[in-house]
């Protein structure tokens, strides 16, 4: 029984069970203020009693010395009677005012023999009720017991106890209906929080159904339920924006093994097809032999530089520890020439110019990986634009960081093109045959190293001039 009643209150809802709490509660508190006013009235009540008993006995006692006993009977239902008393013995004066039972009034005066004072007692009479007796001494061996009812005494405490329970009834109710009316509103915000997670576990994170409302007025629960509506809005944004981010990375990573597949697949067919040619050069025609053997060797190259690409970039996308590169101190001045001379003998109908530069700007750098930068923007300037068009290579230095500008005054890119020229794979001239350039991965790999150098890539573009802009700070950190 007890276990089920624990599981009902577990199951019960949160505003419910504070409300019941604090109904517990305010019921600890009236039980503890109910007592405490019923004992200082009942203690009060009588001390009044007694009070009235000692005026009363002083007048009783000048009308026993009178007359031997008490003539008059001071109030109705209260008794008086007249004891001789020595150490052991107590004997009832007559005439006497006293109920059937007389025992409690004579074991009190009996008592009074050993007293020298007044003496108080609470006792029970038979057939009358309980009674407060009052004995005192009138004279050397005469005592005078006074017996007043309490009925109106425990009347009153009936009385008061009722109105305790009646009113401290009412206002636990109250309490209760009202402090679960406040408490439900007051934890609305949490109800909104769990209606919110509903809706985020079935996947639902637009703005309307992932954000909690707030609230200038501080009418929403105070600052702490603003403070935790903040906070949570802030948690949904966060996940909302990992979602996103997680989500673009998906795609990409699937155009990716897309790509990749598809470029490796050509490679791979030329080798199985010219693999194939040789085999029957071999057996029927000698002479051929070394034409496919070539054939096989360069698509096995391509494929080669294909498959390095893709490491470098997976290795520069890990931030690995061991980082693909190898600073050292180096002059970028000198990088240009010597990328702009292999330029010139690998397209000799490509004029290059190289624009006036400092004469060096040394900074820590890796030589390989700048150089081969400069030469992928130089081999794109190459292949897309027509034989005779003017290529310029420039470096300066601006604001704590070296520039490099690539210039060719081809055709220009197209706008729709301009933003995508950097991601892995993709090519404004899709009808290009790949023979004559790379697998769209030239432009990627160059921004991934220049970022790893704490540098970027920009492209500008128009009829007639398109130029690359890479920048580096000089302060590079070692690496």
């Amino acid at each position: 029984m007890i276990r089920r009643l624990r599981r009902t209150y577990r199951s019960t809802r949160l505003g419910t069970r504070l409300a019941l709490g604090l109904g517990a509660l305010a019921l600890l508190v009236f039980a503890v203020v109910g007592t405490s006013l019923t004992t200082y009235m009942r203690d009060y009540l009588e001390h009044q009693l007694g009070y009235q008993m000692k005026v009363v006995q002083t007048v009783q006692s000048k009308d026993a010395e009178a007359n031997g006993t008490v003539t008059q009977k001071p109030y109705w239902g209260w008794f008086s009677a007249v004891y001789d008393v020595s150490d052991d013995s107590a004997v009832l004066r007559q005439p006497a005012d006293i109920p059937h039972d007389i025992r409690p009034l004579t074991t009190l005066a009996k008592d009074m023999a050993h007293s020298d004072t007044e003496l108080l007692r609470t006792v029970q009479i038979d057939g009358e009720g309980i009674y407060r007796l009052r004995a005192c001494e009138v004279q050397p061996g005469v005592v005078l017991v006074s017996a007043a009812p309490m009925e109106g005494i425990q009347d009153t405490i009936d009385q008061l106890v009722t109105v305790q329970v009646i009113a401290f009834g009412v206002a636990l109710a109250a309490l209760v209906v009202f402090g679960r009316k406040m408490l439900r509103r007051g934890l609305k915000p949490l109800s909104d929080m769990a209606s919110t997670a509903h809706g985020i576990a079935s996947h639902d994170l637009t703005e309307s159904a992932a954000r909690l409302p707030l609230r200038a007025d501080g009418r929403d629960g105070g600052p702490e339920v603003a403070e935790l509506r903040t906070a949570f809005n802030t948690m949904l944004e966060h996940i909302d924006d990992s979602l996103a981010v997680r989500a673009e990375a998906e795609q990409r990573l699937r155009r990716f093994v897309a790509d990749a597949s598809h470029e490796l697949r050509t490679p791979l067919m030329s080798v199985r097809g010219y693999a194939d040619l040789f085999q029957y050069a071999a057996a029927n025609a000698p002479g051929e032999r070394d034409r496919h053997l070539a054939r096989l060797r360069a698509e096995a190259a391509r494929m080669g530089f294909l498959l390095d690409d893709l490491l470098l970039l997976a290795r520069l996308d890990a931030a690995e520890v061991e980082a693909p590169l190898r600073c050292e101190e180096a002059d970028l001045v000198e990088l240009v020439h010597d990328a702009a001379d292999a330029f010139r003998a690998g397209h000799p109908d490509r004029p290059l110019t190289v624009a006036p530069s400092p004469q060096a700007v040394r900074m820590r750098l890796d030589p390989q990986r700048i150089r081969q930068v400069l030469d992928n923007l130089l081999t794109n300037a190459a292949v897309h634009t027509p034989a005779g068009t003017d290529v310029s290579a420039a470096v300066s230095v601006a604001h704590g960081t070296a520039l490099v500008k690539v210039t060719d005054a081809g055709p220009g890119i197209p706008p729709a093109d301009r933003e995508r020229v950097f991601d892995r794979f993709y090519r404004v001239d899709k009808a290009r045959s790949r023979d004559r350039g790379g697998s769209g991965l030239g432009l990627a790999v160059a921004q991934s190293l220049v970022k790893a150098h704490g540098g970027s890539i920009e492209v500008s573009s128009e009829p007639g001039s398109t130029v690359f802009t890479v920048t580096i700070p000089l302060d590079l950190a070692e690496r």
